[in-house]
């Protein structure tokens, strides 16, 4: 039996062992290290997951597509229910499935049973709530348990992604780690070295620890209500003079964990009621042909294209053919930054409260380490590192580090290296 580290993130998932004394991720999908947070339930009751999920739900195999799973822990969304198939399942039981397969994946592909794990976690699962936070952890401890685990242990996802940074450097340095993921963004100072890092307790190294519930899935969501929902209704007008088509239908269209939702029978049948009462039933016809081929997922999905596009390019097309002949929507950087300032703005601020409370000024850090897909965003980078000027940036791998870190963990808390 082995120890491993396990990143179940809002985005991307990736499961790791030690072997030659050094991290290693396992493949979960061919030769994919890194899989998508992704599961889709067949109609015909096969499921699938990571990149396989997403294939099937683009290919047009009837059944139910679900991501940014992590996002429900510790709110009351954890122990709901979504039709899948012919059956209700809690989002508890998604996430135990899913993570259950990645075991047994890993597993396979190892020929190694584990059965003491170190987990990742964000500094905060929920934003100024403690018992939320604490009843999150629980909750993913719970089902980490029921997957085959025996012993459980936690890490924050940016002091493992400097475990993994500090393989690299061959002096001490204080090192402001900034992990942007999919549901949070999360910071952690630390003092790293060489000659520290085989150290069984790092607890006086660890200087400052802070984070917010802000993450690609949130960019997401504020890009497509800005540049993408208007085009189906969402602030249009209704005949009577002062009202607007209710909004909530656009918000959860628009929020990768909540789309499943806008797919309940009842929903189709309010948003026709509105309709009637629209000022352009158009804009709401094309919000109808979304959920009645039940392509919200389509929706999120082309955002998202566009989103990390706009990293590389200027302006990104987004093709809505499909729901209306000739219609699209192209989308620049400005619109993208233009919609989401506010989110970078309040990422940027975690950097001033880390410094505070690590009791440091910006000229002690020595160095920013870049991890997490959300930092490719221009202006969400600008919003960190501006903060400390001076220090050096160091780019970690973007969907490995906290893995691969999380694995260093388990080797030095439970031993089981190869």
């Amino acid at each position: 039996m082995s120890s491993c580290g396990l990143d179940f993130g809002t985005s991307n998932t990736t499961f790791g062992r030690t072997v030659a004394r050094a991290p290693a991720l396992i493949p979960l999908e061919g030769e994919k290290t890194a899989i998508p947070s992704a599961i889709f339930f067949e109609r015909d009751g096969r499921v699938v997951i990571g990149h396989a999920a997403i294939g099937a739900y683009v290919d047009g195999i009837p059944g139910r597509l679900m991501r940014s799973l992590k996002s429900v822990l510790g709110t009351s969304l954890i122990e709901e229910t979504t039709l899948v198939g012919r059956e209700r399942r809690s989002f508890r039981d998604v996430i135990a499935f899913y993570l259950r397969a990645v075991k047994r994946r890993a597993e396979q592909a190892s020929g190694r049973e584990f059965r003491s794990v170190v987990h990742g976690r964000p500094v905060h699962f929920v934003d100024n709530a403690p018992e939320a936070d604490r009843k999150a952890e629980e909750t993913l401890r719970g089902i980490v348990r029921e997957i085959g685990f025996d012993h459980v242990t936690f890490q924050f996802e940016p002091i493992a992604a400097a475990l993994d940074y500090e393989r690299q450097i061959s002096g001490e340095e204080i090192a402001l780690i900034a992990d942007i993921g999919g549901g949070t963004s999360d910071f952690s100072i630390v003092r790293l070295g060489p000659d520290r890092h085989q150290k069984a307790d790092r607890e006086s190294d660890i200087l400052a620890n802070d984070g917010v519930r802000v993450g690609g899935t949130d960019f997401d969501r504020r890009l497509s209500l800005g540049a993408v929902m208007p085009l189906f209704g969402y602030g249009s007008k209704m005949k009577r003079a002062g009202l607007d088509a209710p909004s909530t239908y656009f918000h959860e269209l628009a929020t990768w964990s909540s789309i499943n939702r806008m797919y309940e029978a009842n929903v189709a049948l309010d948003i026709r009621s509105v309709r009637r009462d629209a000022a352009q039933p158009k804009l709401l016809d094309r919000l109808l042909r979304v959920l009645e081929e039940q392509r919200g997922h389509t929706l999120a999905m082309e955002v998202e294209d566009a989103k990390i596009a706009l990293s590389e390019v200027a302006e990104a097309g987004i093709p809505l053919a499909w729901v209306e002949p000739g219609l699209k929507v192209a989308i620049g950087r400005k619109d993208l930054v233009g919609h989401t300032t506010e989110l970078a703005a309040r990422i940027g601020t975690r950097i001033a409260i880390c410094l505070k409370q690590a009791g440091l000024a910006a000229k002690d850090i020595d160095v920013v380490f870049l991890t997490g897909g959300s930092v490719q965003l221009a202006h969400v980078r600008r919003a960190i590192v501006e903060g400390i000027p001076d220090a050096r940036v160091v780019e970690g791998d973007t969907f490995g580090a906290v893995g691969k870190g999380l694995t260093i963990e388990a080797a030095n808390r439970f031993g089981g290296a190869d």
